[in-house]
Parts: structure tokens; C-alpha cells; sequence
């Protein structure tokens, strides 16, 4: 598991931080080195090692941050609301909207798979597994049917969000709110429970 040490007071962590996300989105977690890491925050390769032990545990730094912003956008949006169709909805508008953006954090989280990263693969599942939770939840509130798979449901609907990144155009047809409204309409077409 990649490890962070603790920051020095005078840390340049966050510009760090912002740095190593600009350049793992620009140029992929492999396509970037430390050393131009380093670089573009004004410091030598080897003080980079006084906040992180490796570049996978820059990556993990990065990720976390990324999936805190997701997971508040998401928390934030679902206070609140108690139907939970209307629930599910709004932790989608919200995902979608904090990976469309233009921020590199979340562009990290969507774009980084933890299965490139081997020595980090098992710190981004757990990240990645304690985000998903909250759709986890989500989902189990839903009215469905005896034999809907929720587990399935889930995947499905985390997949087709993430994949909007590949597809997605700004000032196209749909809007992040669209987008999340048509998946949610889709779902209850085939799962909700008749009156």
C-alpha cells in the first residue's frame, strides 16, 4: 500500500498535488515522471520524496483528493431529498457533473484504472470502493422487483456515468443533468415495481 508522509509546515503539498493531477491527466500515470513533477512546482526530484515515498503514492494522494470532491458533490446532493428515485438522480447529476468538469482530480479518478498501477491497485480499490458505498445505499432503497440484481444495477449505472467522460461534449445535446435524468429513466423503465 503506498504511503503519504506527513507534509512539512511549509509544505508545497498542495501545489504538488495540483501538479502531479494536471500532468497524470495530461499525460497518463506511466507518460509522467517525477522529475517533471518536480519541474513544473519548482523543486528538486529528491524534495518531492519528503512528501511521497514513490509516484504511486502521489497517485494515491491525488485519487483521494479526487474522490472526496465526488463524494461531497454527491453527499451534497442527495441531503435532503427522501424519494429515492429522486435520490438516485441526484447523486448522478452530481457525479456526472464533478467528472465533466474540467478538473483534473476527477479526470484522475475516471481516467486511472487501479489495474495500471500495480503497487497502488489495492489503496485505489478501497478509495474506489468506499465512494461507490454511497451507490451502494442508493440503490438498496430502490423499489424494485423480486429478482433485481442491485449489485448489477449498480455497476451498470457507475460504468455508463464513467464512460459519458469518453463521449461527453460541452454545449452538446445534453447537459450532465439530461444525461442523469435519461439513465434514471431507462432504470425505472425496467426495474420499478408496478403500483
Amino acid at each position: 500500500m503506498a504511503t503519504i508522509r506527513t507534509p512539512h509546515a511549509d509544505s508545497r503539498l498542495p501545489k504538488v498535488l495540483d501538479e502531479a493531477a494536471r500532468l497524470f491527466r495530461s499525460r497518463g500515470f506511466e507518460g509522467t515522471s517525477v522529475r517533471e513533477i518536480a519541474k513544473a512546482v519548482g523543486m528538486l526530484p529528491g524534495s518531492l520524496y519528503c512528501h511521497f515515498d514513490t509516484k504511486e503514492a502521489l497517485l494515491v494522494a491525488v485519487y483521494v483528493k479526487g474522490v472526496q470532491q465526488i463524494t461531497e458533490a454527491v453527499r451534497a446532493a442527495v441531503d435532503g431529498v427522501t424519494d429515492p428515485w429522486d435520490r438516485l438522480e441526484a447523486a448522478c447529476v452530481a457525479h456526472l457533473e464533478a467528472i465533466l468538469r474540467d478538473d483534473d482530480y476527477a479526470q484522475v479518478v475516471v481516467r486511472v484504472r487501479p489495474a495500471d498501477v500495480p503497487v497502488a491497485h489495492q489503496s485505489l480499490i478501497e478509495l474506489r470502493n468506499r465512494y461507490e458505498a454511497l451507490f451502494t445505499a442508493l440503490v438498496a432503497e430502490l423499489p424494485l422487483g423480486r429478482g433485481a440484481d442491485r449489485r448489477i444495477l449498480r455497476l451498470m449505472l457507475i460504468g455508463a456515468m464513467n464512460s459519458a467522460q469518453t463521449w461527453y461534449r460541452p454545449g452538446g445535446r445534453f447537459n450532465p443533468r439530461a444525461i442523469a435524468r435519461k439513465f434514471i429513466a431507462l432504470l425505472r423503465q425496467g426495474q420499478e415495481v408496478p403500483a
